[in-house]
């Protein structure tokens, strides 16, 4: 298995950097291939730019369509290229990073902002029908996708009733919005919480519970998302009334044996 690790930790010294260096050593003793993409060391730039397009900065950018255009052209950067290409070589990818306001950080969220352009992660058709193919298929269908975050709240707290919300419904513009969109099949996220008072005790435990999630990565099922093309949703995108009737919220979207 071909494993992309992005991580997006500014310090090399922190409990996620030990965790990814455990990890990646984890799967590498399994037989896999990793990459490791540190975006902080890369000094990767966040920030979506008419450069990143090649585009004259004197005329207006419309990013969806200049980005497309870029991307078939293949006048992309020269460093959103070769993140593609990494993309295109891993069959998984983990995505690490402390949960900080509820999501990801800048340089992480500017790194999906410039790399899954129209034409790549999205904005694919299906050649036959002509439909665009998103939620479970798209440019990115067949891969799958893991997040690995730190919290430094306690894991009660973002449980069924806690006060954060519950962890996959925070996470659901990363996993079905990003990933789930583009065609990645999302994985059970893993969680370390109370991150900000962990000791060495805590980083033994937590560090095992990658290992033993690494090992099952591959045979890991996926977040039970609706498919867009499933038939479960109407010519508007609304799921149909007789699925999770009464219900409504980001659950929904997941299937619970209807």
């Amino acid at each position: 298995m071909n494993v992309l690790w992005l991580f997006a930790h500014p310090e090399p010294r922190s409990l996620n950097a030990a965790l990814k260096d455990d990890g990646v050593r984890t799967l590498t003793e399994l037989g896999h291939q990793v990459r490791v993409h540190d975006l902080y060391a890369m000094k990767w730039d966040p920030v979506v730019q008419p450069c990143d397009y090649g585009h004259d900065p004197d005329e207006r950018l419309l990013v969806s369509k200049v980005s497309r255009q870029a991307h078939a052209e293949n006048r992309l950067s020269a460093d959103i290229r070769a993140e593609q290409q990494a993309v295109r070589w891993a069959d998984t990818l983990v995505v690490q990073f402390p949960m900080w306001w509820f999501g990801m950080p800048a340089i992480l969220k500017g790194w999906f902002d410039r790399v899954f352009v129209n034409g790549f992660a999205f904005g694919v058709a299906d050649p036959v029908t002509g439909r665009t193919m998103r939620y479970g298929d798209g440019g990115l269908a067949g891969k799958r996708a893991m997040v690995l975050t730190t919290i430094g709240a306690r894991e009660s707290s973002f449980g069924p009733r806690g006060i954060h919300g519950e962890l996959c419904e925070v996470l659901f513009g990363v996993h079905h919005g990003i990933f789930f969109y583009s065609g990645i099949e999302a994985l059970p996220p893993l969680a370390v919480y109370g991150a900000d008072r962990a000791d060495e005790a805590d980083f033994v435990v937590a560090a095992e519970r990658l290992r033993q999630r690494l090992a099952a990565l591959q045979e890991l099922p996926a977040l039970p998302f609706r498919h867009e093309n499933s038939g479960d949703y109407d010519a508007d995108l609304v799921l149909l009334p007789h699925l999770a009737p009464g219900e409504t919220g980001v659950s929904i979207h997941s299937r619970h044996g209807d």
